[in-house]
């Protein structure tokens, strides 16, 4: 039966999708022509026209990246396939309609397993975006239909608008005009012979470095002779032949620039918090009406989703997911999407918002991160699960229990995998925060923490034979401080070199990552209250943990309750020291809560295990309550990807914008980046961001913590890195790492002065040669017939963007006031102003 509906559907399939194999790795796009899908060649893949809709197919390994020139691979294992149909704003209701159903229709061909999305222009996913982070996206004016009408092979001067720093997104302008620019952005004027760069006053380098790469591609597409740089304010400053040609475009007098906007547009239009609103609605044709009821507000579970039903979570205008479960009617399965614009238009949410139908199985890692807690198959996880909690499963035994410290250097992976940075062998330095200064502690003790206190530790080792250290601000759970990011301050302004440590990290008491655990030997121990250097005559401590990585020790109240069988336990008294080893205690942690008991009981050590304890054990131990002695099950697990943000606040509010499929070469001197890795939070500082960013990096980290979706704890390690001293354990998870790339990679500057002196002295009368129909060969037509706006309702053969030559001699007379002989004399700027003052420009 399945087999007879499978070949129906391949029988009855469109055309252009049967190029595609279920089994390989493969990237496609089709634009929407006559109501007819089109394939778009792979040169001109990353060209989107704004009247237009296209269907992008982009299948790969799990958790693996395509784009153009990918080449088809045979897929043994698990494959995630993503289908986006990308609308323009002009594109007609018909086109985006035979879009949307053509993604349904390959969506079915392929079994109905896809991600499927819905793209706006101008609000791409970073998934989509990921897909042409080579060669950028350029979205064009008009459609195919205004496109066929350009019938004279006519090279029109076009303005783009370019934006981002790491996928450069070319947004070509209305028209050659001042009032499409702004001094915040970079903007191509692209012409017949010369490519003009015009950079905005308060343009970001790696903008206006996009720009001088794109300026590159239009010189070699258009045969031109020369690229031009211009600055904002210093056009009179370019050569007298470069100015005539500028001007020739734009007036380029200070008055005639007073329509231009100081700031630049911003695309992220949500308030702060929108990221961190979750809402879960259910959906169900059970009774034969269709209805959405809302379920859950906040944290969401992995098992809040049941198989039976459809869900939509509503993470408010920011995206619109809709989950799909196995056993769910197949009406409810094709009409996901439509019901999701439904809901987006029922809350009255932008047209532009993200819609995404994921189905139950085939979850992409964007939509996984949205859940607390999220059960995954092994051979998915990217990283180490978070560390086990007090009192809960014996901990995840994923580390070695020994490690050489050359493995950890000479691989990069495993040292971000297990968040190592050695084997411990390095020096350590304590020092505690006082009121007004920073004590360091006794050398004998300084493995000893306390609870109502904060320390500054210091860890110095050895990589690649130079000396390295990292700083960490550790805070007890019983200290209160203002703000997660005080202690940061502190040490800021009480010791300049400890603060100017170009790895710092922000740690709280049973929080600590591996590599700090790892500084400690094993024998970190916290005790309760303030700092003291004597150690309590009498204390019982629990040891958690099987290894030096993942070994802390913190002091409990001497009662029954405290004990716990899944743990071991020290007692040490003025008289006795005693070692209680619970049933459900390994080995390895029974030998390490010996190496913690060597550093600080005298004399004899006596084990005891559960169940054959002495009776003088026991008259030290409050009979308070009873202690746990069941095996607690193992803990689950959580998908931990692995993603990176850029942060910002220079729009007035904080904002996070992914980049996917990421590599070194995103890491860029003038930002602040985020590099999330679930269980720890890497914060990136270029040499070159701003001192507002600079200082408030780790304001950033609480705040992204503050905003994300799945409610993570706000306690989890911070790491706080500068330019050029990234340890291992943040480097192993890129692709490569390669120390000396900022220092080969090319500025704008660079890029500027080498094109600068390529150029060719330019004659004017070379470039304002434009290739225009004959005005006397041109049929004619009433001026109210040319001032129709939309390309595609105007007759055939007008050249939408030379609409003044389609008018009599004497319409033309009456309309301008001149002849047509003395319109064509006047710079473009000009001609433009008057088109536009008669409506028709």
């Amino acid at each position: 039966m399945k087999g007879s509906s499978k070949g129906s559907i391949e029988g009855t399939v469109d055309p252009a999708f049967r190029g595609i194999s279920k089994s390989q790795t493969g990237f496609f796009v089709w634009r929407v022509e006559r109501l007819q899908l089109v394939p778009v060649p792979k040169d001109q893949q990353g060209v989107f026209y704004d009247g237009d809709s296209y269907i992008v197919y982009a299948a790969s390994e799990y958790g693996q990246h395509v784009g153009p020139g990918t080449k088809p691979k045979e897929v043994h294992g698990k494959m995630e396939i993503h289908i986006h149909f990308w609308l323009g704003q002009c594109t007609s209701q018909d086109e985006s309609a035979v879009a949307a159903f053509k993604t349904v229709e390959l969506d079915d061909f392929l079994g109905g397993t896809p991600v499927q999305h819905r793209e706006v222009r101008g609000n791409e996913s970073p998934r989509f975006r990921s897909y042409f982070k080579q060669q950028g996206i350029r979205i064009m004016l008009g459609g195919v239909e205004s496109g066929l009408k350009t019938i004279n092979n006519n090279v029109e001067p076009r303005l783009f608008r370019v934006k981002g720093r790491r996928c450069p997104l070319l947004t070509q302008m209305p028209g050659v005009a001042w009032e499409y620019f702004n001094s915040g952005d970079v903007f191509i004027i692209d012409t017949k012979d010369v490519v003009f760069v015009w950079s905005g006053r308060s343009a970001n380098s790696m903008e206006k470095l996009q720009a001088a790469k794109v300026a590159t591609q239009f010189k070699d597409e258009r045969n031109a002779l020369s690229i031009v740089f211009v600055d904002d304010g210093k056009e009179n400053e370019l050569t007298l032949p470069e100015q005539t040609l500028l001007g020739y475009y734009l007036e380029l007098s200070p008055l005639a620039k007073r329509v231009m906007s100081d700031k630049h547009e911003d695309d992220a239009k949500a308030e702060n918090g929108t990221r961190s609103s979750l809402k879960l609605y259910r959906c169900s044709d059970a009774d034969g009406i269709y209805k959405v009821v809302e379920m859950k507000t906040g944290n969401l579970e992995q098992t809040d989703l049941v198989s039976n039903d459809s869900y939509i979570i509503d993470n408010g205008p920011y995206h619109i997911w809709v989950w799909v479960g196995k056993n769910a009617s197949s009406k409810e399965r094709v009409e996901a999407m439509r019901n999701a614009h439904g809901f987006l238009k029922k809350k009255n949410y932008p047209s532009n918002c993200g819609v995404t139908r994921v189905v139950d199985g085939g979850e992409p890692v964007e939509f996984k991160v949205l859940f607390v807690t999220w059960q995954e198959d092994d051979r998915l996880l990217l990283s180490a699960r978070p560390p086990a909690k007090n009192g809960s499963v014996n901990a995840v035994k994923h580390v070695p229990l020994k490690i050489d410290a050359s493995v950890l250097h000479s691989d990069l992976k495993l040292a971000a995998q297990e968040q190592l940075l050695d084997d411990g062998t390095g020096s350590l330095q304590v020092w505690k925060i006082g009121a007004n200064s920073l004590v360091e502690t006794n050398n004998k003790n300084k493995h000893i923490l306390h609870s109502a206190e904060s320390y500054i530790i210091k860890y110095s080792y050895k990589h690649n034979d130079s000396e390295s250290s990292i700083v960490y601000n550790w805070k007890g759970e019983d200290k209160i401080e203002p703000d997660r990011t005080s202690l940061a301050k502190l040490t800021m302004n009480q010791e300049p070199s400890l603060a100017s440590a170009p790895v710092q990290v922000r740690t709280v008491q049973g929080k600590e990552p591996p590599h700090f655990l790892a500084a400690f030997r094993g024998k970190l121990i916290v005790l309760q209250g303030e700092h003291d250097d004597k150690m309590p005559k009498e204390l019982l401590l629990q040891v958690r943990g099987n290894n030096i990585y993942n070994t802390n020790t913190v002091q409990v109240p001497m009662q029954l309750s405290s004990l716990n069988s899944n743990f071991v336990f020290i007692l040490k008294t003025e008289e006795s020291s005693f070692m209680w080893c619970g049933k459900g205690s390994t080995g390895d942690e029974r030998e390490m809560a010996k190496n913690v008991a060597k550093g600080i009981c005298d004399g004899e050590l006596a084990v005891l295990y559960e169940g054959l304890e002495k009776p003088e054990f026991w008259k030290y131990i409050n009979n308070e309550g009873v202690y746990a002695n069941a095996r607690s099950k193992k803990m689950s697990s959580k998908l931990t990807s692995i993603r990176l943000f850029h942060c910002s606040n220079a729009s007035g509010y904080f904002k996070v914008e992914e980049t996917m499929n990421f590599s070194q070469s995103d890491l860029i001197g003038e930002d602040v980046m985020i590099l999330d890795a679930f269980h720890t939070i890497f914060i990136w500082i270029g040499l070159k961001a701003n001192k507002e960013e600079k200082s408030k990096a780790m304001e950033f980290a609480s705040e992204y913590l503050d905003t994300d979706p799945c409610k993570r704890s706000p306690d989890i390690p911070v790491v706080q890195i500068i330019q050029g001293h990234e340890p291992p354990i943040f480097t192993g998870f890129f692709p490569s790492w390669d120390t000396n790339f900022w220092k080969k990679g090319k500025t704008f500057d660079d890029i500027r002065r080498e094109l600068d002196e390529q150029k060719p002295v330019l004659q004017v009368d070379l470039i304002v040669a434009e290739n225009v129909p004959n005005f006397d060969d041109c049929q004619k037509y009433p001026l109210s017939v040319l001032r129709e706006k939309d390309p595609e309702k105007l007759p055939s053969g007008v050249d939408y963007q030379h609409k003044e030559i389609y008018l009599s001699a004497a319409d033309f007379s009456s309309v301008f006031g001149m002849k047509y002989s003395q319109f064509t004399e006047l710079p473009k700027w000009k001609q433009g102003s008057l088109k536009k003052n008669v409506g028709l420009f």
